[in-house]
């Protein structure tokens, strides 16, 4: 089994997949008389669609042991979804590019600062949420409407990855 280097989030690393959702180094300007800075557009609800629904829910989540063995990736044909952090602790990401099935050697784990969310494009594989070291809220932002928006693969044992804590 392959051990997963965690990398650090960034914008640029993580554009395969989605978007990195934090004000640093976003487009901004001034609303409200001045009062507040609007970070637009930090990333885009996709939905297939036209009937679709994009909806706000929060996740709690417990957090893993680790080192985790990462057996499995889902991904969501039908629409985009983001994780927000509520809490202020960082948490672990594991993604595999679009396509009909991941491919285990092109899984990429990465951190985030706390500060930063996520937003995974339509059809990103992705590994479930994965809190580190207590449980975790966070706030989503997905699709809702009719049809299948969850396909799960499971790796061969073969190809299964290791997950080990972050330094």
């Amino acid at each position: 089994m392959r051990t997963l280097t965690i990398e650090p989030l960034t914008k640029e690393a993580f554009a395969p997949f989605g978007d990195v959702i934090e004000t640093d180094g976003s487009d901004h300007f001034m609303i409200n008389n001045g009062s507040t800075m609007r970070f637009h557009k930090l990333a885009t609800v996709e939905t297939a669609q036209p009937e679709d629904n994009a909806i706000i829910s929060i996740f709690r989540a417990d957090a893993q042991d680790m080192p985790l063995t990462v057996c499995m990736l889902e991904r969501h044909p039908l629409g985009s979804q983001a994780f927000i952090p509520l809490l202020g602790n960082p948490f672990l990401i594991v993604v595999a590019p679009v396509g009909d099935e991941p491919v285990s050697g092109l899984v990429r784990a990465f951190v985030t600062n706390g500060r930063q969310g996520i937003n995974y494009h339509r059809g990103v594989w992705h590994h479930p949420v994965l809190t580190i070291e207590k449980r975790d809220d966070f706030l989503v932002v997905d699709r809702s409407g009719t049809g299948n928006n969850c396909d799960e693969h499971f790796f061969k044992e073969d190809e299964r990855l290791i997950l080990a804590p972050h330094q």
